[in-house]
């Protein structure tokens, strides 16, 4: 199942995080790279975030309840909101602040053991990269998998801006190293902005796309006795979960039961298409056409 999936994958990515980071900030002392700093507190930040991020997937596979009806699968999108802030208050802020400072007097920093910390460098590039290749193959994640996947990115990335300014120290320009520093704090900068717009839009109620309530009502008109379609609604309440509002017209003349038969086989229809979401199937009798194709055009 996906959500065992992001779960595998999350806790996989804790504990890589955790060897990572002791590995970079063993290093950084050795050395006195920043960019090494910058990818420990870049780390650090990670190890909370996965952390909260997994805690978030345990807790919306929760059932609904009296309190949240529709279930809890927004939590995942509150957790990746939550990750987004912190990657740019925490992380990206202090990775500037840290870079500009040593960028003023990088003619007479001092560095030591700058091989170490290359090898290091790329070690935790291939480190790295086995949670990413992994997020990578799935079908289809959820939304703290993907605050995951696109964090692992932001990691190899950054390894690689790291990486660069290391080899630049060590071909003599320190400058590098502050430089690789602040291009790590832009990449996480960034992509924690569009994380943070994707997943509160989402919370905000955001609709799935015009190809997919297409995709409802042409499903809805398939069932013999259903006259016409109008009032498609339909919102995310979860990580690809769905919840989905329709109204489907029926003879005037049918006996409620029939027209409750027909409603029944709309909902049988609809609901695999939501990803174990809700359907609510409304009936109603039969519109004139002149009716009917205003509403189709408002909608």
């Amino acid at each position: 199942m996906k959500g065992q999936e992001d779960i595998r994958s999350l806790q996989l990515t804790l504990g890589l995080y955790v060897i990572i980071f002791a590995m970079k900030l063993i290093v950084y002392k050795l050395s006195g790279v920043i960019a090494l700093l910058a990818e420990a507190l870049h780390t650090l930040s990670d190890i909370f975030i996965a952390a909260f991020l997994l805690i978030a997937s345990y807790y919306s596979r929760r059932a609904a309840d009296r309190v949240h009806m529709f279930g809890y699968g927004r939590a995942q999108n509150i957790a990746a909101l939550v990750a987004a802030t912190l990657f740019v208050s925490f992380t990206s802020f202090e990775l500037y602040r840290e870079a500009i400072t040593r960028l003023r007097v990088h003619e007479s920093a001092t560095f030591q053991n700058v091989r170490l910390a290359i090898g290091v460098l790329v070690l935790s590039m291939l480190i790295a990269a086995a949670p990413l290749v992994k997020l990578f193959r799935q079908k289809s994640r959820g939304a703290a998998a993907k605050a995951q996947f696109i964090e692992l990115i932001n990691d190899e990335l950054g390894l690689l801006a790291a990486l660069i300014g290391t080899v630049l120290v060590l071909a003599g320009k320190p400058i590098g190293d502050p430089l690789a520093a602040m291009v790590i704090a832009t990449i996480i900068a960034v992509n924690a902005v569009g994380l943070f717009r994707e997943n509160m839009s989402i919370l905000l109620g955001q609709a799935p796309s015009e190809e997919f309530i297409a995709k409802l009502e042409d499903t809805a008109r398939s069932v013999a006795g259903v006259m016409g379609i109008h009032g498609v609604r339909a919102e995310y309440i979860g990580p690809d979960v769905i919840h989905a509002d329709i109204h489907i017209e029926v003879s005037a003349t049918l006996a409620v039961g029939e027209a409750h038969d027909i409603a029944k086989k709309v909902d049988a229809l609809i609901e695999p298409l939501l990803g174990n979401g809700i359907c609510e199937v409304h009936v109603d009798p039969q519109l004139k056409e002149s009716t009917q194709n205003i509403r189709t055009q408002q909608r």
